[in-house]
């Protein structure tokens, strides 16, 4: 059964949808109430509301499959909601995407790079695109070549590049109009952990710029770099705010970080505990979940695993990370 057409929320009386010049300061980059997209009987984002910030790093972080792709799709004005209000740089987005294809720049995870194309003819298409002057067009290049370190290799085909070459030649072909709100769709996916601390920086450049950066992601470590979050799952927002009122407004348990050369072991030992009430794997260690007024503490729950059978176990209470926040929140929905 095909969907229904997708309905154009009415416009709130008094505004036109248009604005005259950039929107003020002191409206949000993106403002959403109640956006819906359902592909036939499945709902892929379910009325969510939210406000980004202006000049900020903004995650968008949630498991593959959230609805995060979706989101930025309507955003952009590639794809209309089934429902809801969509603003952008003060303009809905639903009703004039035109309006703000220009303002914005967007970045996939597969790079949007021709690989049969040189850097030099990326550059060039990309300026095209955007039509841009001959003289912005030399002043972007010669930034770009620098930012993405690739001076000297402008003749060199894409495809030969390194993937963290080519993470950084994607970046400036998406910001070589200067667009002042960027999306980043799981921009770092398949990069090695150097190529990212790399592309980060580049990213807190741009943001110093008054560059508005939405960043989709499903590393939750990548968390820290951002001056504001929303989880999303299922289609939801389960949580938004910055990194320090999230952990503080959704996670009163306390956690236990546990360092063990038996993980297989240990994991079932954990999970069988009466008194964890969550155990997973964290990176190379596991992390174990009590209530706050839990009497446990890292000495006892070193003895009941050493006792099991897994010695040379270390255990430390630590504060939760972003992802213990969202394995919670998460266990929370089931």
């Amino acid at each position: 059964m095909s969907e229904t057409p997708d309905r154009v929320p009415e416009e709130p009386r008094g505004t036109s949808g248009a604005t005259s010049g950039p929107a003020p300061d002191t409206e949000p980059a993106i403002s959403l109430r109640g956006l819906t997209k359902t592909f036939g009987d499945f709902t892929a984002v379910d009325g969510i509301d939210l406000d980004v910030p202006r000049g900020q790093i903004f995650g968008f972080l949630g498991p593959n499959g959230s609805g995060k792709t979706t989101t930025i799709r309507m955003l952009t004005g590639t794809l209309r909601p089934k429902a809801g209000q969509a603003r952008v740089l003060g303009v809905d987005v639903v009703r004039h995407p035109d309006r703000v294809k220009r303002r914005i720049g967007y970045m996939s995870q597969k790079f949007a790079l021709f690989e049969d194309m040189t850097v030099e003819e990326n550059l060039r298409f990309y300026a095209g695109v955007y039509d841009l002057d001959p003289q912005v067009f030399a002043a972007q290049r010669e930034y770009v070549l620098r930012m993405a370190d690739l001076v000297g290799r402008e003749d060199e085909l894409t495809r030969n590049l390194s993937v963290g070459w080519r993470q950084r030649l994607a970046l400036g072909a998406a910001t070589i109009h200067e667009p002042e709100l960027l999306f980043l769709d799981e921009p770092t996916s398949g990069v090695d952990p150097v190529a990212r601390r790399q592309f980060w920086d580049l990213l807190y450049d741009l943001a110093s710029r008054g560059v508005t950066l939405f960043v989709t992601t499903h590393y939750m470590d990548e968390a820290a770099h951002c001056n504001r979050l929303a989880f999303i799952y299922r289609g939801r927002i389960i949580a938004d705010g910055s990194p320090a009122e999230i952990r503080a407004d959704h996670m009163e348990q306390r956690i236990f970080d546990i360092t063990t050369r038996y993980a297989d072991a240990v994991l079932p030992q954990l999970e069988n505990d009466p008194e964890i009430e969550e155990a997973y794997l964290s990176g190379a260690s596991l992390h174990a979940v009590v209530s706050a007024s839990s009497t446990l503490t890292d000495a006892s729950l070193r003895q009941r695993l050493v006792a099991a059978g897994c010695p040379d176990t270390v255990v430390a209470e630590v504060d939760p990370s972003i992802e213990d926040v969202f394995v919670n929140l998460v266990a929370r929905q089931r």
